[in-house]
């Protein structure tokens, strides 16, 4: 059967029928590869401000209590999640409109910018109290570039892939989360070994920061070499009035229920993302009082436990349903938080590294099935955008918030277990939300035609 040529002319192309997609598998590989490591880059960045948390109190907060400075440093953290929903109301329309390919490679710039200026602010005692107000700013910018990214990245992916392997070739974009995480915290964690305490506090924690230049360099190069989606190309092909601008209410009230999945979904995902990839290196070493240098190494052992099943997890949801999967993730948190902290506070290095394999595990049932089943709950032509508003809203109220709440409640209540209780909780959203949402596995996309692989 004859094939037309839809807009990127080596992509993709559609039966005169317009039923089916045909990919090509090479230009989905590039695909993948780009957004994975865009995503990794992006997460090197954030992980590291969490790994060295600590360092960044004594720079930009001091103060005698180890408590107010981790709590002034998360909240920073924590404030460049505040804005990621501005960013994503800004990215995801605009990502409708012109294309994802274009957003992408914008938010790579802006966030490459906010990471490298980090490194070159001034400590607390050289300029006072300017040095947390530009550290501020800088994860303003880092928070408002973010808004795109998640959301440009998982959409990209989903719609290049073929149906029956959408969960597949999704799962390497938390494969890619997790080796941005795997850089920072193996870096973090020689400069912690290689260097003294005061050596990190005078200059090595600018090293990690200063990375992310060339990091975007790299990461901007090959995201401005791919070409548009099959789908967002399609839809453009549709009528030149779809490429209008879509109403924001369109994007809210117009997809009011699938919202309330994606905020549901993203709730547990990120609660559980952060609460151990982000907030146990620091809870390890602030709370339990572990040597900081084998937190990081228990952090980074389980982090490349997750990327080695991360795939394979991916491909389990393209045989068995995104649903399953998810709700096994859901159930495993709600029944075996305690256990797996009870494990940690323990403290031996075998109890450790037990409890926090266990919460890893738990997580690849999240990071292997979102990628792929979140931009499944919108339509084509507001997928972006409306996807953007979900995941970044609930991102910033419950994800980004994580380690400044729970470091808040231990220090009021005294209670070690808060950890597991945030995590419990967050399951039970997480399980009402699977309980409603739509099985997407082997189904093509809303809005969009059937995707089979040449």
């Amino acid at each position: 059967m004859s094939a037309v040529t839809v807009t990127a002319p080596r992509a993709v192309s559609l039966t005169k029928s317009r039923h089916t997609t045909v990919t090509d598998p090479a230009l989905v590989r590039r695909a993948v590869k780009a957004a994975a490591l865009g995503n990794a880059m992006e997460w090197f960045d954030f992980g590291v401000y969490s790994y060295i948390a600590v360092t960044l109190g004594k720079v930009f907060f001091p103060s005698g209590n180890p408590t107010a400075q981790l709590l002034s440093t998360f909240g920073a953290f924590a404030a460049a999640f505040l804005v990621r929903p501005l960013g994503g109301m800004v990215f995801g329309p605009l990502g409708d409109r012109i294309g994802r390919q274009k957003v992408l490679a914008f938010t790579m710039i802006m966030m490459a910018i906010g990471t490298f200026a980090i490194g070159l602010i001034p400590s607390y005692a050289t300029i006072g109290v300017g040095a947390p107000l530009l550290l501020l700013v800088a994860r303003l910018v880092q928070g408002f570039s973010t808004g795109g990214e998640y959301a440009g990245a998982s959409t990209f992916i989903a719609e290049f892939a073929p149906d029956k392997r959408r969960g597949f070739l999704g799962s390497w974009l938390e494969f890619g989360t997790l080796a941005g995480y795997v850089g920072g915290a193996g870096l973090v964690t020689l400069m912690t070994a290689l260097l003294s305490s005061d050596q990190m506090t005078s200059w090595g924690w600018r090293i990690p920061f200063l990375v992310a230049g060339p990091m975007g360099i790299i990461g901007l190069y090959l995201r401005m070499r791919l070409e548009e989606t099959p789908a967002f190309a399609a839809e453009c092909e549709k009528a030149e009035s779809n490429r209008r601008k879509v109403p924001l209410r369109e994007m809210i009230a117009g997809q009011w229920k699938a919202l309330l999945l994606c905020v549901g979904l993203v709730l547990v995902f990120n609660v559980t993302d952060y609460m151990l990839l982000s907030y146990m290196p620091s809870y390890l070493t602030s709370v339990l009082k572990y040597d900081e240098t084998h937190g990081l190494l228990v952090v980074l052992a389980v982090m490349a436990l997750m990327m080695i099943v991360q795939p394979f997890a991916g491909a389990l949801t393209d045989r068995v349903g995104r649903r399953p999967v998810i709700a096994a993730g859901c159930a495993g948190f709600l029944f075996l938080s305690v256990p797996a902290l009870l494990l940690i506070r323990q403290g031996s290095l075998a109890a450790v590294g037990l409890g926090m394999a266990a919460l890893g595990l738990l997580l690849v049932c999240f990071t292997a099935a979102m990628p792929s089943a979140l931009p499944a709950l919108f339509p084509t032509r507001v997928r972006y955008g409306s996807l953007s508003i979900g995941f970044n809203v609930s991102v910033s109220l419950f994800g980004g918030t994580t380690p400044l709440v729970v470091t808040a409640l231990i220090g009021a209540t005294g209670n070690l277990m808060m950890p597991a209780y945030y995590m419990m909780a967050a399951s039970l959203i997480g399980g009402a939300a699977v309980w409603f949402m739509a099985e997407s596995a082997g189904r093509p996309l809303p809005g969009s035609a059937p995707s089979v692989e040449a």
